[in-house]
């Protein structure tokens, strides 16, 4: 989530012990070490088998309860590495973090030397998983990787409802010979729910349409009605919780039965899952309907994300769904999302409180900007000023998807979007200048574009805007402003009259409102021409 933290993480070179990166997670209480090894083709060399038993010993000097012994360990180790897992050793034995190897490889791994490797790590002191991930599972991860699935959650414990007031007369399970998918139905306690959160943090929705809508939706004010009044009837009352996983197994462990999901996506729940979250103290007193569905993956699946998508869609209807929300998780969404934030915003491609948001930044000040705004902007900018007025939504359509969104280069959106800022900024001050603003946008953009959308331009209008420079912002308000007088003469000289006669709010938001017409109407004055000159100078002249 971090990348400086990732940067941090990695390591590697000489006298690195084969240990290529060393991540702490603190919110899952582990400890993460990973080797890889990359071939150009994929699942057709053969690693070593002592590359491999060799990690598994680094799991086991992590819960090295003698010192000297660790110490001996690291003693010829490079510096930076040795330093990490000092650090991570101290998180196993003082905090009882867990520790997960991975050994990551586009090559393979026989079958004998990953058995003979997991069992070593069952023997460690410490609780120690090694998940080798071959050339076999790689390409699902990087699939997941740029459906914004990253990091994954490794694995989740599900505890089944158990209790003297409840009988449970075992699980569902149903599988799909068909399609291999294996599903699972059961109950389980408000609290043991909401521990997934607590575990997981907002990983666990990578692949939901929407973020958490907060406490103020009525649903969401439903379920805490409930859980204050009938928490005892919360189970019927609730759509319950669909989980989609890699792969899940049962096992029983001290009296209680407990499903292993692996990869887990929580991809219907999460208004559920967020609400006893946030009230344990009435969660415990509630049972959740919980449906586990595990998809087995490989390279040649095809199809995935098309049923994923449907399940989804499926299963999110207590909250109404936006076209907008459909498209959250589209690849360029998420790419977007990615680049932005390197350059300062946080960018809300999944509908969720204000508050969240800045939650999910991290605390970082981050300018916040909603996909509908970027939609809007190239909409008004590129195709016409009415199909940026009329509903956003129909922006995110087959129509006119493609078009607002063509690529996921920040330098392409960041330019209209501040644009837009800027003439909404001279149009609140007179409550005429509303109405036609997509208008004033598309005009000033078709006079700045040429300017903006190079390399030197783009970072110097992208920069200056946002540092509101008023060698810029001073002669481009005015110039907007001289706009916004032709854009009402525009209006004036057609709205018509007597029965024909039409409402400004209707007139800019209908075809009569056409850029090419406008523009053959206001041939622009010299005022315009002269502030227009000045903003492009500014430009020009920046050095930042």
């Amino acid at each position: 989530e971090s990348e400086q933290k990732a940067a941090e993480a990695v390591s590697g070179g000489a006298r690195d012990k084969g240990i290529d990166a060393v991540f702490v997670d603190d919110a899952a209480r582990a400890v993460f070490v990973v080797q890889g090894k990359f071939r150009e083709k994929i699942s057709t060399t053969t690693e070593k088998r002592a590359d491999v038993i060799a990690l598994t010993e680094i799991g086991q000097r992590l819960s090295e309860s003698d010192n000297s012994l660790f110490q001996a360990f690291i003693a010829k180790t490079e510096g930076h590495v040795a330093e990490q897992l000092k650090q991570a050793r101290q998180k196993v034995l003082k905090n009882g973090y867990r520790v997960w190897l991975y050994f990551a490889t586009t090559g393979k791994v026989s079958e004998a030397t990953r058995k003979e490797a997991e069992s070593l790590a069952k023997k460690a002191p410490c609780e120690l998983t090694l998940d080798v991930i071959d050339g076999r599972r790689i390409i699902p991860m990087v699939r997941d990787y740029l459906d914004g699935v990253a990091p994954p959650i490794p694995t989740l414990d599900l505890e089944m409802e158990k209790s003297p007031h409840v009988n449970v007369n075992g699980v569902s399970q149903r599988y799909d010979n068909q399609n291999n998918i294996e599903s699972w139905v059961f109950s389980m306690r408000g609290d043991a729910v909401a521990a997934m959160f607590e575990y997981a943090g907002v990983r666990l929705f990578a692949r939901n349409i929407r973020g958490y809508l907060g406490g103020k939706t009525p649903v969401n004010e439903g379920m805490i009605a409930t859980l204050n009044t009938e928490p005892d009837r919360f189970i019927y009352y609730n759509n319950g919780v669909t989980i989609l996983c890699d792969e899940a197994t049962k096992k029983s462990q001290k009296g209680k039965d407990i499903l292993v999901v692996s990869n887990p996506q929580v991809i219907n729940g999460q208004q559920t899952t967020r609400t006893l979250a946030s009230r344990p103290d009435l969660a415990a007193k509630a049972s959740v309907l919980v449906k586990v569905i595990q998809v087995t993956r490989d390279e040649s699946t095809d199809g995935f994300e098309s049923l994923v998508s449907r399940i989804v869609q499926g299963t999110n209807w207590q909250n109404a769904i936006k076209q907008s929300d459909l498209m959250a998780n589209d690849r360029i969404q998420i790419d977007l999302e990615r680049s932005l934030r390197k350059l300062g915003y946080a960018y809300l491609r999944k509908r969720l409180t204000k508050g969240e948001a800045k939650t999910l930044a991290g605390g970082k000040h981050y300018r916040l900007v909603k996909k509908e705004r970027f939609a809007q902007a190239v909409a008004a900018c590129d195709l016409e000023p009415y199909i940026a007025r009329s509903a956003s939504e129909k922006l995110f359509e087959e129509e006119y998807y493609s078009k607002v969104f063509p690529n996921s280069d920040p330098k392409f959106y960041l330019p209209r979007y501040l644009l837009l800022h800027e003439v909404q900024y001279v149009a609140r001050r007179h409550a005429p200048y509303r109405e036609p603003k997509w208008l004033v946008l598309n005009y000033v953009w078709s006079q700045l574009s040429h300017k903006v959308q190079s390399i030197k331009g783009s970072r110097a209008f992208v920069q200056m805007c946002e540092q509101q420079n008023d060698e810029l912002v001073v002669p481009l308000s005015a110039a907007i402003d001289r706009v916004f007088v032709g854009a009402l003469k525009f209006f004036q000289a057609n709205q018509g009259k007597g029965n024909d006669k039409v409402e400004i709010a209707n007139f800019f938001k209908s075809s009569r409102c056409k850029a090419k017409l406008f523009s053959d109407f206001w041939q622009h004055d010299m005022a315009f021409t002269k502030h227009l000159a000045k903003t492009i100078g500014a430009i020009d002249a920046f050095e930042g």
